[in-house]
């Protein structure tokens, strides 16, 4: 079946889409984090300096590693680079913060997939209620748009209402380019993909606190929730707070969905420094959860983990991998979103393009990946003129002869071989998927 491109269609019920949610009283509720990022410009010749002199053993980097001195940094992030791969550590050491700082120039971001996919959708106009553990007002400023709203004591306020007057969280981006050349003792080797690697010097996020009145105003409200965002553990090492906030969700959950058993609750997954945690994530939202977002290599990861091997290069290992998700965690459906396409797989949802919504997602995170920032409508238009990605044209033409179990959409991205931008890109997908939740 030949892919039938409905990126302008979608776009152009955007505005629509907009009005209905600002009339209609119902919002959509993200959670759970928020911090400043430090984004590094990225400087190829600088980075194999700091090989040169710091990078002492093979690169290796396994969950869990921490960065302690130079040396971890180096054996580290020259691992990920090498293989292309996107993922967080921890800074333990002021030091190397401030080395790195000297020797890159970096620039302020938006961080936390919560934060970033509110300011995702309120660049379109979308109305959307935020959970935030940085309020600080750097954080805020980045946030504030006509329809961004916190909860505060008992009601729903503009997010600068909200600010606070604390320092900020602060996390570091290093984003690396697609075929530059790295030199590791003397050998030379190019990077396969554009990716970043964040970089946490930051204790609030071990523990992921969110507001008591957050949690008792949505419990009260959840008439007017339309989609709920869980996102923001990939921090949490110990496992025994994780399940302290566990405990808190699902009590949470169970109250919203009494009083709304209709609305769509989406829980993005990430690269998580402790599996154990993530596990533990899973298990226990699925059954409040109507979707779960993932991306190629946490696919892969997950299911290694159960000895199963998912080959990202055929659709219908792609498809296995993710029917045994499904099966395992009992969640009704998953999006997978890579650089060439987008994808659902699971129950059909009752009354939702699901179609909508991965273009839009597609199409969002595309005009980030283009232009470094996220993009209003204007500029969602003008990534149109993309092409789309030959890889995802052909999984499309390759599902569409696959007898599947369950409802599969396949969506293709509009393709950008060298992005401007990596940083929030699945985040911001994320955001353009909740644009079919109404």
């Amino acid at each position: 079946m030949t892919y039938q491109d409905k990126y302008e269609t979608y776009l152009n019920q955007i505005s629509g889409d907009i009005e209905a949610c600002r009339s209609n009283g119902r919002s959509h509720v993200f959670g759970y984090t928020s911090n400043y990022d430090v984004v590094f410009q990225w400087d190829i010749d600088e980075y194999n300096r700091i090989l040169k002199e710091f990078l002492k053993e093979e690169p290796k980097a396994q969950a869990g590693d921490t960065i302690d001195t130079m040396e971890d940094f180096a054996r580290i992030s020259s691992y990920c680079l090498m293989k292309g791969i996107g993922a967080n550590f921890d800074i333990t050491s002021l030091e190397v913060c401030e080395y790195l700082q000297n020797h890159f120039q970096s620039e302020p971001a938006l961080g936390g997939t919560c934060a970033q996919g509110v300011a995702a959708l309120a660049a379109l106009g979308f109305p959307v209620v935020a959970q935030l553990t940085d309020r600080c007002k750097e954080v805020c400023s980045m946030m504030d748009a006509s329809g961004v709203q916190v909860v505060k004591g008992n009601g729903l306020v503009p997010i600068m209402e909200g600010a606070s007057d604390e320092a900020p969280v602060y996390h570091m981006i290093l984003q690396f380019s697609k075929d530059d050349k790295l030199v590791i003792h003397g050998r030379e080797y190019e990077v396969p993909l554009s990716n970043r690697l964040i970089l946490f010097y930051d204790r609030i996020h071990k523990t992921v606190p969110v507001d008591q009145c957050f949690f008792d105003y949505w419990n009260e409200h959840a008439d007017n929730i339309s989609s709920y965002l869980a996102s923001g553990f990939d921090a949490v090492i110990d496992t025994a707070v994780m399940e302290e906030r566990l405990d808190e969700l699902c009590r949470h959950f169970v109250c919203m969905r009494k009083k709304n058993p209709d609305f769509i609750a989406y829980l993005e997954g990430a690269y998580y420094m402790n599996p154990q945690v993530k596990e533990m994530l899973f298990r226990r939202l699925a059954p409040y959860i109507n979707i779960i977002g993932t991306n190629e290599e946490e696919l892969v990861a997950q299911n290694e983990t159960y000895g199963i091997l998912t080959d990202i290069t055929k659709i219908e290992s792609v498809v296995e991998g993710i029917e045994a998700l499904i099966n395992r965690y009992g969640v009704r459906g998953v999006i997978l979103h890579t650089k060439d396409y987008s994808l659902y797989y699971g129950e059909e949802l009752k009354g939702i393009d699901i179609e909508k919504g991965l273009t839009m997602g597609n199409l969002m995170s595309g005009t980030r990946a283009r232009i470094g920032k996220y993009g209003t409508l204007d500029e969602c238009r003008e990534s149109l003129k993309l092409g789309l990605s030959p890889t995802g044209l052909a999984f499309h033409e390759r599902l569409a002869k696959i007898k599947t179990e369950k409802q599969a959409v396949l969506v293709p991205s509009r393709y950008l071989e060298h992005p401007k931008y990596t940083i929030g890109l699945g985040d911001t997908f994320v955001s353009g998927v909740h644009t079919c939740f109404q």
